[in-house]
């Protein structure tokens, strides 16, 4: 009997990924990982006696210890906090100081969930690693391949787009065959006490935050002046890096005529730009450059695939040059909104996960956008 070791977050898609992998056959044990030192919530949030600022890794600890005793389980809490801090948030933090806008849980599923874990899951004798992520594996073409979930509306195949080969050779998905209703439903019928609990949200490990609250304790504030594209100034913010490109609320300015999102950032000069209307053109691009490439694909210099830009977007129509190991070149003729440097571009032929990049530079035609 193969050895399987899950990452039991105390949520209902890990459970249930337990039941799908006791039915496979597998000897299964779970694992707690604790990322966030708890202790600093209060430096982070204020008011510890405020329920919205209680961390919720302990709460989630003890949804995690019942279910391992519903499914007759071994259940091992370890910590990865050091690691975390060091592979994850300091390069998070580092990143919004740049005035870019990071995506940490691609980057905690890359050195954390799917490495670090990994790699303390084959000390444990552990033959796979698991994970409650709406995803699937297939071997094509005698190759382990990434795909989508099936469930195209929980879909978390985007914040896999930095696995390599052996991370995902290594990796079961029990759940990416599955709805979201069909996973509740089963952890309802084995009586799970986390059935109809809420879906986690936020920073990955950190969870829900007054986000710009959480970035001042890390970040010094550093007011600057809200311009629009003809110079003229109309507010004040607290720091560019606190605010993302297509952002409406927040802004704190009124007035007549539709209402004003972030439209770019002028990180040197302290300035941020913003525009009238959703659709104001300058959020729009037709082409950009990616860095960092993870590519799963076979070898190419010019291919026509599908991308998305953020998570939940709906898949474009992309032409992709390769510039060098480490660079493509991105075209989307159709253009596409809000297109953000640090965020993840990802790139499928089908359903099937091609590879994944950083978005460096944005461009409309030749003209590159102050994101």
């Amino acid at each position: 009997m193969k050895k399987v070791i899950i990452g039991l977050s105390g949520g209902v898609d890990s459970a249930v990924a337990v039941i799908m992998l006791q039915r496979q056959g597998y000897d299964v044990e779970g694992v707690f990982m604790r990322n966030w030192d708890s202790s600093l919530n209060n430096d982070v949030l204020g008011n510890p006696n405020d329920p919205a600022n209680i961390c919720p890794q302990e709460e989630d600890y003890m949804d995690a210890v019942a279910v391992a005793e519903k499914l007759n389980i071994k259940l091992h809490r370890i910590d990865f906090v050091e690691e975390y801090w060091d592979y994850v948030f300091k390069y998070f933090i580092d990143e919004y100081k740049e005035g870019r806008t990071p995506n940490p849980d691609i980057l905690c599923n890359k050195e954390i969930k799917f490495k670090t874990f990994l790699e303390k899951a084959e000390e444990m004798g552990s033959h796979y690693i698991a994970m409650g992520h709406y995803a699937r594996t297939e071997v094509i073409d005698g190759k382990v391949r990434l795909l989508k979930g099936l469930d195209k509306n929980k879909d978390q195949s985007y914040f896999l787009c930095q696995l390599n080969q052996k991370q995902i050779n290594k990796s079961l998905f029990p759940i990416g065959n599955l709805t979201k209703q069909e996973v509740r439903k089963i952890a309802s019928d084995y009586n799970l006490n986390v059935a109809t609990k809420k879906d986690s949200t936020g920073v990955c490990f950190i969870g829900e935050r007054n986000f710009k609250l959480f970035l001042q304790n890390y970040i010094p504030a550093k007011p600057g002046e809200m311009k629009d594209l003809n110079g003229n100034v109309v507010g004040m913010h607290d720091g560019v890096m606190y605010y993302t490109i297509g952002q409406r609320h927040g802004l704190g300015i009124g007035g007549p005529g539709e209402p004003w999102f972030v439209i770019g950032k002028d990180v040197k000069n302290n300035v941020l730009l913003v525009g009238q209307g959703k659709e104001n053109e300058y959020l729009y691009s037709n082409r950009c450059i990616v860095k960092d490439v993870n590519w799963l694909g076979d070898d190419f210099d010019t291919l026509n695939c599908s991308a998305k830009f953020r998570y939940r977007q709906k898949d474009i129509d992309v032409t992709i040059k390769r510039i060098d190991e480490n660079l493509i070149e991105v075209f989307y003729p159709e253009t596409s909104r809000a297109v953000t440097p640090g965020q993840a571009a990802v790139f499928y032929h089908g359903d099937i996960l091609l590879g994944g990049a950083v978005i460096d530079k944005v461009f409309m035609n030749d003209k590159q956008r102050m994101y």
